[in-house]
């Protein structure tokens, strides 16, 4: 079941808010959360609902073997590190026993387990077969999980927190397959933290404000997804799809700057209506992205764009990895380890982990000097900065690593190649509709924000929030995206896949 579908549109949302409404307890409303929240899942997958239910069950049950005793020393303390820049996260400190030390690691190594075998199985077979060809070895059938990548992680951060001392164990299984399983953020994120809700499980209330806010928020992350991101994505489906014989720069850049658009507002429009569902029944997330095209370096970048994952690498791999107190080149290495594993969670290909590696080579000559030299240039570093995120993202959007290099260089070499009836595909692909829902959204993705929230424009930007023209015009786009949901049966969700 998708967000932006009308079973969940129609029947489950209303039903389930209708319920919450109505059992206002935080104790019998994690209930009827929990069965919904399981009930969603199942809608697409129902054998992998039992996938769910035992994440749930391992992660609490080394929860409970972990957190039976109390830290035998703790102090915590911030260190102001990270893969996007410095940012105080906390790091505490803790003494355990070796027995737990050992819960911990079995707990890391089964998740990682189960997440390698539904997803990497295949990808290390196909690898093997082409470095040894001679061996032939046979495929697993083996399907995907949604959003195995997103409970997985979030659960071990459960654990891992626990571990270090940050709160006490959760002895309630069921409040803890409410946060592991919670609807809004199951299968797309955002990655939420068991620390940054683990009083908002029983202490939290449903206002009315705060149902206003988070169902205004739900509207504008549904346009994002149905009025941008799916019309423009029948269009990137075409150019990607094209053989290499028709192939022009101008469908190249096209495609390029099209997927750069639907791929945001895909993923934030998905993040929008997660936050704000979970405002809707009490719940505080903290924000997945904020305006990453407008960022002045790849540093920034990651430090705008799907941020509780770049957070959770920061947190749970960089900083245990050494982060940046061991040394320069350290670092470095560090940094690159970061984002292969970031491309690499992605997707099982390896052009996810060309993505990755891409973005970490920037962001290590960023750290060289690099970036010193882009604050003096402010136009010159977003012109850098959003050039080189295009380019990456043609390497995440193709299917071999092959495809993305003949693209890009059909981006910059154009004169080189001589396709066929790549004008006529041009006038096609890029329809009024498409080139519509472009200029929206380039606008959208930063642009307007911008004008809105500082100099002459900032005082109409404060009066449009919570004014009536605003819920007007969220009333406008719920009943759009609704009409062309109807009569557009195209819906894809990207990030269902990872």
């Amino acid at each position: 079941m998708v967000f932006s579908s009308m079973v969940f549109l129609w029947i489950f949302l209303p039903v389930v808010f209708a319920l919450g409404a109505v059992i206002r307890k935080p104790k019998y409303q994690n209930y009827i959360l929990l069965i919904a929240s399981l009930i969603f899942y199942a809608w697409g997958e129902p054998r992998y609902i039992f996938l769910l239910l035992f994440s749930i069950a391992m992660n609490y049950t080394f929860g409970l073997l972990i957190g039976e005793g109390e830290p035998l020393d703790s102090a915590g303390k911030e260190k102001s590190e990270g893969t996007g820049g410095k940012r105080s996260v906390p790091y505490v400190t803790v003494k355990r026993t070796g027995r737990e030390r050992l819960w911990l690691i079995l707990d890391i190594v089964l998740n990682l387990g189960l997440l390698g075998y539904f997803k990497y199985t295949n990808f290390i077979l196909n690898t093997l077969d082409h470095l040894i060809p001679q061996i032939n070895l046979p495929r697993a059938d083996i399907s995907l999980p949604i959003g195995i990548s997103f409970f997985t992680f979030q659960a071990m951060t459960y654990v891992i927190d626990l571990y270090r001392g940050s709160y006490k164990v959760q002895r309630n299984p069921l409040n803890l397959a409410l946060y592991i399983s919670f609807f809004p953020q199951l299968i797309a994120g955002p990655i939420v933290k068991y620390r940054e809700i683990d009083e908002q499980i029983m202490n939290r209330t449903m206002t009315r404000e705060k149902v206003a806010s988070g169902f205004r928020r739900f509207c504008y992350g549904l346009g994002k997804k149905v009025l941008i991101a799916n019309a423009v994505a029948v269009a990137v489906d075409k150019i990607f799809a094209l053989p290499d014989r028709q192939m022009t720069g101008a469908l190249a850049w096209c495609g390029a700057l099209l997927y750069t658009l639907q791929i945001y507002y895909d993923f934030s429009g998905y993040s929008d209506m997660a936050i704000g569902m979970g405002r809707m029944f009490g719940f505080e997330f903290l924000e997945n992205f904020n305006l990453p095209y407008i960022s002045r370096s790849i540093s920034e970048f990651w430090r705008r764009w799907h941020i509780s994952l770049g957070s959770w690498f920061r947190e749970y791999l960089y900083i245990p990895l050494g982060g940046n107190r061991k040394g320069k080149l350290r670092s470095y290495v560090n940094l690159a380890i970061v984002f292969a594993v970031t491309g690499l969670w992605h997707g099982a290909s390896w052009n996810f982990v060309g993505w990755g590696i891409y973005h970490g080579f920037f962001r290590i000559i960023e750290r060289l000097g690099l970036e010193k030299l882009l604050k003096k240039f402010k136009v010159l570093s977003w012109f850098y900065t959003f050039v080189v995120v295009v380019v990456g993202w043609v390497f995440f959007r193709v299917e071999s690593v092959r495809k993305g290099f003949r693209i890009v260089w059909c981006m910059f070499l154009p004169w080189l190649y001589r396709p066929v009836g790549g004008d006529r595909t041009l006038i096609m692909v890029m329809s009024p509709h498409v080139i519509f829902s472009m200029v929206c959204g380039l606008l959208g993705m930063g642009l307007i924000q911008l004008l809105f929230t500082r100099g002459r424009l900032a005082a109409v930007g404060s009066k449009w929030k919570n004014s009536i023209p605003e819920a007007i015009f969220c009333g406008f786009l719920l009943f759009y995206s609704i009409m062309q949901m109807a009569n557009n049966a195209y819906n894809p969700f990207i990030y269902f896949r990872f």
